[in-house]
């Protein structure tokens, strides 16, 4: 489950694979390699679906590509907002407007990895009907408890689950969401059992966890800050491989109090296309969105909200998809999350 980030600039904490340098040496090469039919798309204005509301984080992430991806592509990008079933809506529109290779989308991890799972009638099957184009940003949850909680830190936390099984409580969004799965996914590898209480917003979690009524919750760090910043809550640990940039204090899960080296659970968000897109047109957008990651100014923008820029290849990305399908198929499958 490896991912290859792009360098933040001056940015600390977070490592440069790819370097603005890189990112035009690249350019400069698929203008002399791509055939003359990719150099003269797109002919007309490019939509971008993204199956969240104008304003949510889905569609401002899609918006940070979109607007720097018009110019380079020198046509307009519409974002086309397609709310509804997690993102899935938004899938869906895209597929059901590919018939010009200048329909497209941005989309979180779920309608491409777990919605297979927990929907029967999702309408198209990601491994035939999808094509991979760029991994745009990642995001960890944190594992975040009251700030006046006995616990100080990880180890005492999974050691209080280990004394009372089942007597620590963890919110989230509802059966078989991201903050769920994760924490039954830490449930598994920490080896203790928690109990879950489904919310409707996170904000319900979070008051619910400031209150004392449950103990824990995964939530987004940008979700958690403030209420550290005011001594109502504690992060105990984040769920990335390495220290996340925005909140660089807050220690790894992975081989910490014992648990695997190579733990990781994160939300993602990535730029895909319907399957059957010309691969020359997929190379230009994976060169293009990949040089607009490689930005000081889009990455700081990203990670303002939380998000941490990526990018790699269209193989990369389907690498992931695979991946992670696998994983919180097992994690679904476990706790009967599945509709």
């Amino acid at each position: 489950m490896k991912q290859q980030l792009i360098g933040t600039g001056n940015i600390a904490g977070v490592g440069a694979t790819i370097t603005r340098r890189a990112a035009l040496a690249a350019a400069a090469a698929f203008a002399l390699t791509t055939p003359a039919f990719a150099q003269e798309w797109p002919t007309g204005p490019v939509h971008v679906y993204v199956g969240f509301p104008a304003g949510s984080s889905p569609d401002l992430l899609a918006r940070i590509i979109t607007e720097p991806l018009a110019e380079k592509l020198g046509q307009p990008v519409v974002v086309e907002n397609k709310p509804g079933a997690g993102g899935v809506i938004g899938v869906q529109q895209m597929l059901a407007a590919a018939d010009d290779g200048h329909s497209f989308g941005t989309t979180i991890n779920g309608p491409l990895t777990t919605a297979g799972r927990m929907m029967p009638d999702l309408g198209y099957d990601v491994a035939t009907d999808i094509q991979p184009v760029a991994l745009i940003a990642t995001s960890p949850l944190v594992l975040a408890v009251s700030g006046t909680s006995e616990v100080a830190d990880l180890a005492s936390f999974i050691d209080l689950a280990k004394a009372e099984p089942g007597a620590l409580a963890y919110g989230s969004v509802g059966q078989g969401s991201g903050a769920h799965l994760t924490a039954e996914l830490f449930n598994n590898a920490a080896g203790i059992e928690m109990l879950h209480v489904p919310f409707t917003a996170y904000a319900e979690v979070t008051t619910s966890i400031i209150g004392g009524e449950i103990d824990a919750g995964f939530m987004a760090p940008s979700a958690a800050l403030p209420h550290v910043a005011g001594g109502k809550m504690k992060m105990l640990g984040v769920t990335s491989a390495e220290p996340f940039a925005q909140i660089p204090d807050v220690p790894v899960i992975a081989g910490n109090a014992g648990l695997p080296a190579d733990f990781k659970a994160e939300l993602w968000n990535a730029f895909i296309a319907p399957a059957g897109t010309d691969p020359a047109i997929v190379e230009r957008l994976n060169t293009e969105v990949n040089a607009i990651l490689s930005d000081a100014e889009v990455q700081k923008k990203l990670l303002d909200m939380g998000w941490q820029a990526a990018g790699g290849s269209a193989e990369d990305l389907a690498a992931r998809i695979t991946e992670d399908t696998e994983m919180w198929g097992a994690v679904i499958d476990k706790v009967g999350a599945a509709q």
